[in-house]
C-alpha cells in the first residue's frame, strides 16, 4: 500500500493489536467478572466477553488507526485487498447444516452405525460423534462436520450434565479430530483448501499421505476419549432415547441436503452460495412446522470472528512467512503446528503457497503442522468457533476457558503428531 506513513509502523501496529486480540480470547472471563461488578456498563463488558466478538472488535481499531495514519483510500484498498469467502461460506454452512432435517438425517446415521458397535448405546453414541462426523467433514466440510458435532453432542450429552472434565476433555477432542479428519479429500479442510490447487493436490494424493494417518489418529483420539469416561456416559441412561421432533418428511430432508450440498459445491463463489443461503430460508420459512431456531446469531457471530481474523490476519505476512521458510521440513511441522495455536492454520498454509520452490517434504510438513495443531485454541481452525458457540453455553459462567481448551487438546494433538511423523 503507498502511504506517507512508513509501512512498517503500520504492519508493527497490525502485529501488535494481533497480539492484543489473542490476549483477549484468554480474558472472556474477567470482562463476564467486569459485568457483574459494574452493572451500570454490564452490556459493554458482555460483548467484550463474547470471544467471538474479539478479533471483530481488534480489527475495527486497526482500521480506525489505518484512517488516522494512513489515509481513508489506503484502508478502504486493503479491506477489499482481503478475502471474505470463508466467514461468509462458514455462516451459510452453520445455519443449513445445524437445521432440524440435517440433524434428523445426521442423528439417524450415527443411531443406525452406533447399532452395529457392541458398545452400550451412549457409549457407542459418543464415540461416534468424535469420530464419524469430524470423518464426514472430508467430504460436508470441516465447518459443516464441526456444526453437527457440536449440536449432536450438545442436545444427546452437553444438555444432560456432564463433569467438567468430560467436557473439557470432549470438546477438544472435537476440535483436533475435525481439524485432522478433514483431510481426506484436497477441498474440505480450510489449510488444505490454500494450496491443493496450486500444488496439484487431488483426492488419490491426499488419502495416500494423509487421510489414512488422519483416519487412525481421529479413531484412538475418539477411542481413548470414549475410554476414560465410559463409566461416565454410561450412567447418562436418558441420553438413549431418540428425540427427533416426531416425523420429518422425506422430501424437506431431501430439499435441505440438496442446499447443503449445493452450497459445499459452490464454496469458492459467494455469489452463489448466499443466494442458495437466502432460498433456503425462504424454504426454511415456508415449511417452519419442520424447524427449529435457525442458529443466525450463532452463525453471525462465528463469521463476525473470522472476519476479524481476516483483517488482523492481513498484516501478519511480513513477519510470518520469513519465519516459516527460514525452517527445515522437521522444524516447520513443529513450528506450523505451535504457530497454528495462536494464528489460524489456513493463515499459514496460504503463506507456504505463495513461495515457489518448495520441497515436497516442505509442503507435507506445513500442512500436516497446520491440520496438528488446530485444535489447541478456539482461532487455530476456521470451524473451531462453530463449536464454541454452540457448546460454550453449557460450561461454567457460558465461558470455554482456554488454557483448559489448551490442556484438553494437547493428548489427542500428540496423537496426531506420532500419526503425521512416525506412520
Amino acid at each position: 500500500m503507498t502511504s506517507t506513513i512508513s509501512p512498517t509502523l503500520l504492519q508493527w501496529m497490525g502485529a501488535g493489536l494481533f497480539v492484543v486480540a489473542i490476549i483477549h480470547t484468554f480474558s472472556s472471563r474477567f470482562f463476564e467478572h467486569l459485568a457483574h461488578r459494574h452493572p451500570g456498563h454490564a452490556g459493554v463488558f458482555h460483548l467484550l466477553g463474547e470471544v467471538e466478538v474479539v478479533f471483530g472488535f481488534w480489527a475495527m481499531v486497526l482500521m480506525v488507526s489505518m484512517v488516522a495514519l494512513a489515509g481513508k483510500a489506503d484502508t478502504l484498498a486493503y479491506l477489499d485487498s482481503r478475502n471474505f469467502t470463508e466467514p461468509m461460506f462458514v455462516f451459510a454452512i452453520m445455519v443449513i447444516a445445524g437445521s432440524r432435517p440435517i440433524l434428523h438425517l445426521a442423528l439417524g446415521l450415527v443411531t443406525f452405525v452406533a447399532r452395529l458397535i457392541p458398545f452400550p448405546r451412549n457409549v457407542a453414541f459418543y464415540f461416534l460423534a468424535l469420530s464419524l462426523v469430524p470423518l464426514l467433514g472430508s467430504f460436508i466440510t470441516e465447518p459443516a462436520a464441526m456444526t453437527l458435532a457440536a449440536l449432536l453432542l450438545r442436545d444427546h450429552f452437553f444438555a444432560r450434565g456432564l463433569s467438567n472434565r468430560l467436557k473439557y476433555a470432549t470438546i477438544g477432542t472435537l476440535f483436533v479430530n475435525v481439524s485432522i479428519g478433514g483431510t481426506m479429500t484436497p477441498f474440505a479442510a480450510p489449510p488444505v483448501l490454500m494450496v491443493a490447487g496450486k500444488w496439484g493436490w487431488d483426492v488419490w494424493f491426499m488419502i495416500a499421505t494423509f487421510g489414512w494417518k488422519a483416519l487412525i489418529a481421529v479413531i484412538i483420539n475418539a477411542w481413548a476419549a470414549t475410554f476414560l469416561f465410559k463409566t461416565e456416559l454410561q450412567r447418562l441412561r436418558s441420553a438413549a432415547k431418540d428425540d427427533s421432533h416426531g416425523r420429518m418428511p422425506f422430501f424437506v430432508v431431501l430439499i435441505h441436503l440438496a442446499f447443503l450440498i449445493g452450497v459445499v459445491a459452490f464454496a469458492h463463489h459467494p455469489v452463489v452460495f448466499m443466494g442458495l443461503l437466502l432460498f433456503f430460508l425462504g424454504f426454511a420459512t415456508a415449511y417452519k412446522q419442520f424447524q427449529d431456531r435457525l442458529i443466525l446469531r450463532e452463525g453471525l457471530l462465528v463469521a463476525f470472528f473470522l472476519a476479524g481474523l481476516v483483517v488482523l490476519g492481513g498484516q501478519q505476512q511480513w513477519w510470518l512467512q520469513p519465519l516459516l521458510t527460514g525452517m527445515d521440513s522437521t522444524t516447520v511441522y513443529f513450528g506450523a503446528t505451535v504457530l497454528t495455536a495462536v494464528t489460524d492454520n489456513a493463515a499459514l498454509t496460504y503463506l507456504g503457497s505463495l513461495v515457489d520452490g518448495l520441497s515436497p517434504q516442505f509442503k507435507y510438513a506445513l500442512v500436516a503442522g497446520a491440520v496438528t495443531g488446530g485444535g489447541l485454541t478456539i482461532i487455530a481452525n476456521a470451524p473451531n468457533p462453530a463449536g464454541f458457540a454452540i457448546l460454550r453455553g453449557h460450561f461454567a459462567d457460558g465461558a470455554i476457558n482456554p488454557i483448559g481448551l489448551l490442556a484438553a487438546a494437547l493428548p489427542p494433538t500428540l496423537v496426531s503428531i506420532l500419526a503425521f511423523q512416525v506412520l
